[in-house]
């Protein structure tokens, strides 16, 4: 069977140890998550779950069905084959010895409409926002100046859509080139 890479959204209920039995009913599956972002909604009581893994799809599905049986879960949304947009935040401090090698890490910044959000002597943090490819290309290109350390948030995503996330149904979304995720901003724009 064919490995794909998903990408899930799940409203659940704001309670303590929700985000726990979610996270086991994909390791006991043998499911790794490559990201995990949880944060509030617009709703107090109620939290956004996006999670990115990788694995065969009718595993996929038992999760699914699995998910949606915890009495917290709102609703589960497999966003991938559909339009949506989604975003990571990454802080990476980047080794600046001189300024000539600073002005070049600048330049690398401003083409990627990043921020430098700290200056010390000898080195910058650049927080750079967009898709994963964005930052993973920010990553390849200030590697060889010395990534001292980096930070990444993981993804999260919303449907292209002026309703809910949950009020759609994903399968009439389906795009028709099977791409798992539209946006229309350059890799290097916002």
């Amino acid at each position: 069977m064919k490995m794909h890479s998903h990408t899930i959204s799940v409203l659940m209920e704001n309670k303590f140890g929700v985000l726990a039995r979610i996270a086991g009913l994909f390791s006991g599956r043998g499911f790794n998550i490559d990201s995990l972002t949880v944060s509030p909604t617009q709703d107090e009581s109620l939290s956004r779950m996006t999670i990115v893994t990788s694995g065969e799809d009718s595993v996929l599905d038992q999760i699914d069905k699995q998910l949606n049986k915890l009495v917290e879960v709102v609703k589960v949304t497999d966003l991938t084959g559909s339009g949506f947009v989604s975003r990571e935040l990454m802080l990476v401090k980047v080794h600046t010895e001189d300024a000539a090698i600073r002005n070049e890490v600048i330049q690398i910044t401003n083409i990627f409409k990043a921020l430098v959000v700290n200056v010390e002597n000898e080195s910058l943090i650049i927080q750079v926002t967009g898709p994963t490819e964005k930052l993973d290309s920010f990553v390849g290109l200030t590697e060889r100046f010395g990534i001292i350390e980096l930070a990444r948030t993981g993804k999260v995503a919303l449907l292209r859509s002026s309703q809910a996330t949950e009020m759609l149904d994903t399968n009439d979304l389906t795009s028709p080139d099977g791409e798992n995720e539209a946006d229309t901003d350059d890799l290097y724009g916002g």
